[in-house]
């Protein structure tokens, strides 16, 4: 009996021009009503994300790629680079790219260089940094738009960290080793005491494999990667025809 339900936002919860159904809420509404948790795990920052957390209001909220965890406006678990670290990947992408736009996230504050913030849907909010000289930051993520990957492999392996990468962008994240979705939710379960396999997850894309893989059960949008489609325990329909919704009403409320 799934306890705790989880799930990715973009192409997965959300339709894919970023809305949410009221039948997604409304089901959601429903199962909170009997009891269950809620829970997002999404590779967004948390300003990126925050629009979504006010709409949906989770009792928990892994945001960052799985680095930090939010509950109720409390943090309550962050994977984190030193900010010796977070300086050397910056000056190495510059190095390597100098034009190259570079977002540093550490909390619930994001940093970025480009001159553009204000026009940005998911990142009006960053602050605007020259990175001219060393921040003060213990970074939980960096990421930066790169040709292709070898810079983000050079560098990664130089610095002993993680390198994420999302379908269809050329936008390449540095996390902290050992870091990630999985860890995140693993922590959220000792938080919340209750087991994996108490947990229902939806979701999409790479980062959601691992996820998708430890919880109870791993529920795939039929929109999600051919990688994501073969993992996954069941398959549902896609985020413009509210797949989890329709997968939650069905598994867990018991409607026809």
């Amino acid at each position: 009996m799934s306890k705790l339900i989880l799930t990715d936002l973009d192409h997965t919860l959300l339709r894919t021009d970023g809305t949410i159904s009221d039948h997604t809420l409304n089901v959601l509404k429903r199962c909170r009503d009997q009891g269950m948790l809620f829970a997002i795990a999404t590779a967004r920052y948390w300003i990126g994300a925050e629009r979504y957390i006010n709409l949906l209001k989770p009792d928990f909220e892994i945001t960052t790629d799985g680095t930090i965890i939010h509950s109720k406006d409390r943090c309550i678990y962050r994977s984190e680079f030193t900010c010796e670290d977070t300086n050397e990947i910056v000056r190495l992408l510059l190095a390597a790219k100098p034009e190259a736009e570079i977002t540093v996230a550490d909390g619930k504050t994001v940093y970025w260089n480009s001159k553009h913030i204000s026009e940005s849907e998911r990142l009006h909010k960053a602050v605007y940094c020259k990175y001219d000289k060393p921040i003060m930051s213990r970074a939980n993520k960096i990421v930066a738009e790169l040709p292709d990957d070898k810079i983000a492999i050079e560098i990664a392996d130089k610095i002993g960290c993680k390198i994420q990468c999302y379908r269809g962008e050329n936008w390449y994240a540095f996390l902290p080793s050992g870091s990630g979705k999985i860890e995140a939710i693993r922590a959220m379960s000792d938080v919340t005491g209750i087991g994996l396999d108490e947990i229902v997850a939806f979701g999409d894309d790479k980062n959601d494999i691992d996820m998708l893989k430890i919880c109870g059960t791993g529920v795939a949008v039929s929109n999600a990667i051919k990688e994501v489609l073969d993992i996954a325990d069941e398959v549902t329909l896609s985020n413009d025809e509210d797949g989890v919704a329709d997968w939650i009403a069905k598994n867990i409320l018991g409607e026809k």
